[in-house]
């Protein structure tokens, strides 16, 4: 607690009281004559239900404005936020939190904090650029249970992040309750060990460390509601028709060669792929989605479509039959019809797929949602043809990637480099026509976890190129990137005060 009063007494004195230091930038703000508004309170949730909130439908569902004055054409001596919804007036508060730990001087009575808030007068008008501002975690390769979960997503919140992609199953586990297919969880959720390092080098070591872990679907609906509170949408990935050996060691039958599988304990790309020749494989996969649709409302599901290689494909004679039947020239078609066969089942119960940008490969429905990971090509030519479009490309969005060098100094992690510039660098309109910009729904940073044990190191990790994906998507076009470190202050303040692990090397040039 004295680090923490220390730190906010440090930002309260650099940070002039005609300053609004948030991320992401607001849309506009006007400084206003007159006295600044002081408010007393124990804590800043204190502070925070001091401010007067109202519901104006008139405005957009995420927009709000926020007048602080001592006596203002609204409000007198406090603040009124004003929201198209309760998500605006939600991201409104969001706001004034950061203004006040930028705007904050702790003092400390008979051991018991209080602190003074002193807030400029001003008017604030704000809204996102983009829809579509998410953030995805794997929880495949190593599990988090739902209290880290709860968590991550009050940090989403305090970034005005609107969206969770939750990455429940891969080749390393399979975390979702599936109750009318049990084996799911029961065989598919335990990793029996896990390489160690990098494995480029056979004979493999393994650390003998036993990983399990899965979600009831009790839990799998608190969190959800939980998110829906601050305004989270949940989007959930079922990996397929690739990245599928957990799901195959439950139940071998829907493999091209019937096994043995296991639950995959090396990284990479899997040659074990779901069998797109039998029916028995889409019958338990269209279970799952049944399960799944139940569970979350969002009118989105992920499901995968990346990193499918076809050499099991071309050797299994269920496969090559489903080829000549369905008159189908190649494998990479095999994988449109089994993504569209799966498209098919789902629009058939209201609700439309995202996957990754290989399901462009063999055609793709005017309907299926694409996410750009491989660059940001795939995301322009599902524009160009008139596809919804979510840009995370891996040259700035992947926060699984080194952020500072020496790499050797950073916590393990596999590999490539993107500094925190490069991150805030994303322009998700690159390349994309103007007449075709309409299909770009937002961006997505990313974290693959198959060398992120805990939950200390997703955080630093995340933080504070999350807060540069934020920006992006909240921001654009205005922002700017010297503005952007100057009120990252105010974040890492955050940071501290709800125990998020960040780095703090933001000053790494461009290399």
């Amino acid at each position: 607690m004295k680090k923490l009063l220390v730190l906010l007494a440090f930002i309260a004195a650099g940070a002039s009281a005609q300053s609004v230091m948030v991320v992401p930038q607001p849309t506009q703000v006007e400084y206003r004559k007159g006295k600044p508004v002081v408010i007393e309170a124990a804590d800043i949730d204190s502070a925070l239900a001091q401010a007067k909130t109202q519901i104006v439908p008139e405005m957009g569902r995420e927009e709000y404005t926020m007048e602080i004055a001592r006596k203002g054409v609204n409000v007198d001596n406090g603040v009124l936020i004003c929201g198209g919804s309760e998500a605006g007036v939600f991201y409104g508060l969001q706001t004034l939190k950061q203004m006040l730990v930028s705007n904050a001087v702790w003092t400390t009575e008979n051991s018991v904090a209080s602190a003074v808030f002193t807030l400029p007068s001003v008017w604030i008008h704000d809204k996102p650029a983009f829809g579509y501002r998410g953030s995805m975690l794997d929880v495949s390769r190593n599990f988090s249970d739902a209290t880290d979960i709860k968590k991550y997503l009050d940090m989403l919140a305090m970034h005005k992040l609107n969206v969770f992609h939750w990455h429940l199953t891969d080749d390393q586990g399979w975390r979702i309750q599936i109750k009318s297919h049990p084996e799911l969880t029961s065989v598919g959720s335990v990793r029996e060990h896990t390489l160690i390092g990098h494995g480029g080098r056979q004979p493999f070591e393994y650390d003998g460390k036993p990983v399990a872990g899965c979600y009831t679907q009790d839990e799998v609906r608190e969190i959800v509601a939980y998110a829906a509170e601050r305004h989270i949408t949940v989007i959930p990935e079922i990996e397929m028709p690739g990245h599928a050996e957990a799901a195959l060691a439950a139940y071998p039958e829907i493999g091209c060669t019937g096994g043995p599988y296991e639950v995959w304990p090396r990284w990479g790309v899997n040659n074990e792929v779901f069998c797109a020749g039998n029916d028995k494989t889409f019958e338990i996969l269209e279970d799952v989605l049944e399960e799944v649709i139940e569970l979350f409302p969002s009118k989105i599901i992920h499901i995968g479509g990346d990193e499918c290689p076809k050499e099991r494909w071309k050797a299994c004679p269920k496969c090559q039959a489903r080829m000549k039947a369905e008159g189908l020239a190649n494998e990479h078609e095999l994988q449109s019809y089994f993504i569209q066969r799966i498209e098919k089942w789902m629009i058939a119960h209201g609700r439309n797929i995202l996957g990754w940008d290989e399901i462009l490969e063999g055609g793709l429905s005017q309907t299926a949602m694409v996410m750009s990971w491989r660059g940001s090509k795939g995301g322009i030519a599902a524009a160009k043809a008139g596809n919804y479009v979510v840009m995370a490309p891996n040259s700035h969005c992947y926060l699984d990637y080194y952020q500072a060098r020496p790499t050797d100094q950073e916590p393990f992690g596999i590999g490539n480099y993107i500094p925190l510039e490069k991150t805030y660098q994303l322009d998700p309109y690159e390349g994309v026509p103007e007449e075709y910009r309409k299909f770009i729904l937002g961006v997505q940073g990313n974290l693959w976890r198959e060398y992120i044990r805990t939950m200390s190191h997703t955080y630093y990790m995340l933080l504070p190129r999350l807060a540069a994906i934020a920006e992006v998507g909240w921001s654009y076009p205005n922002k700017d990137f010297e503005s952007f470190k100057s009120r990252l202050k105010t974040m890492r303040i955050l940071y501290d005060i709800y125990g998020y692990n960040y780095a703090n090397r933001d000053d790494q040039p461009l290399q």
